[in-house]
């Protein structure tokens, strides 16, 4: 199998999230940026990519990954001599999981409708993220451990769900940015060499 990674991606979203990844996992790949005023996004080629027409995702020889968080936790899987996961039999895969799972299924679903000002579905109980400030005070609770989502060891899951946080910080969401918590954590990882070559990256995508 091929060992080049293939990493599509835009300036304009979560690719910047797996930007990030790759420069913590230190492994040389390839960028291919689609460009929405073509459309490259839903070109034939990238379709048989990914399907959804959505970026990020990488190609690693014949391995296709989409979804951010899947893509975080195959790449601290496959480069595990980075430490950026867990050994596997380790019970510290637990809350590895559970953090990386917690940003896709709870923070960014919550995070939006708190953004976009959707209105509450009758029953909160419904959707499997239940509300904002409970989705807020239960990363309080987990980060006021620290230094990281995993105690001291940095981990992808703080690559994903920091980037969210960092991203909600920026836009003005409310409860986390001004909260010594949150303000912490986010200069932590601001200060990691591979999120400032990520950031000097600014059109790469």
């Amino acid at each position: 199998m091929s060992d080049e990674i293939v990493f599509y991606t835009n300036p304009m979203s979560r690719g910047r999230i797996i930007r990030w990844m790759l420069e913590e996992v230190g492994r040389p790949y390839r960028t291919v940026v689609l460009d929405w005023a073509t459309n490259a996004n839903k070109s034939p080629e990238y379709l048989a990519v990914n399907p959804m027409g959505k970026v990020p995702a990488i190609v690693h020889g014949d391995t296709v990954v989409t979804e951010c968080a899947a893509i975080c936790a195959y790449l601290a899987d496959v480069f595990a001599e980075t430490k950026l996961a867990p050994p596997h039999g380790s019970r510290l895969r637990g809350p590895y999981y559970r953090w990386l799972f917690f940003g896709a299924g709870c923070f960014e679903p919550a995070l939006l409708d708190e953004m976009m000002k959707r209105p509450p579905p009758p029953r909160k109980a419904a959707v499997g993220w239940g509300d904002y400030n409970d989705v807020v005070t239960t990363l309080k609770t987990a980060l006021a451990k620290g230094p990281y989502l995993l105690g001291e060891a940095f981990s992808a899951a703080d690559v994903y769900l920091g980037s969210e946080i960092r991203w909600a910080m920026m836009f003005g969401a409310p409860g986390l940015k001004g909260e010594k918590v949150f303000d912490d954590y986010a200069a932590r990882l601001a200060a990691r060499p591979a999120l400032q070559r990520t950031m000097g990256a600014k059109q790469a995508g």
